[in-house]
């Protein structure tokens, strides 16, 4: 069985520090990582929805190439979204999967929920991938 591997990317150490969490973690084959929002690199959350959304599809790739840096959107199995207005938000989502690889569909949970980790925080996303 292999041992978790925990990672960082840039620009998150003091959420690490400050908050005790990684942004991703690798056992074997598998990366998973932690809610990615839409934060710019000084920790910023973006006002609109919809360059939230590419900043959380942007941090999710930097948080799985960190933990393994040959990683594509390809090789995500399964999503997970979070969103305080889902119908305001849901388009967007998709229109952003079928930017990165218009042919991949890996599985997708979409939840609304009504508040997110941090303020003005309208969506984030998890995912988990196979390095294969």
């Amino acid at each position: 069985m292999s041992q978790p591997q925990f990672f960082n990317y840039p620009g998150t150490e003091s959420n690490a520090e400050n908050f005790h969490y990684s942004q991703a973690v690798r056992i074997g084959n598998i990366v998973r990582t932690s809610g990615q929002g839409g934060w710019e690199v000084n920790g910023d959350i973006e006002s609109d929805a919809k360059r939230q959304i590419d900043l959380g599809f942007q941090n999710v790739m930097t948080a799985l190439r960190t933990a393994h840096p040959s990683l594509e959107w390809r090789n995500v199995v399964s999503v997970r979204t979070y969103h305080t207005d889902v119908e305001a938000t849901f388009d967007l989502v998709t229109s952003a999967f079928k930017s990165l690889d218009g042919q991949h569909r890996p599985v997708w949970t979409c939840v609304e929920v009504p508040k997110l980790g941090l303020e003005g925080m309208v969506f984030e996303i998890e995912v988990e991938a196979f390095v294969g």
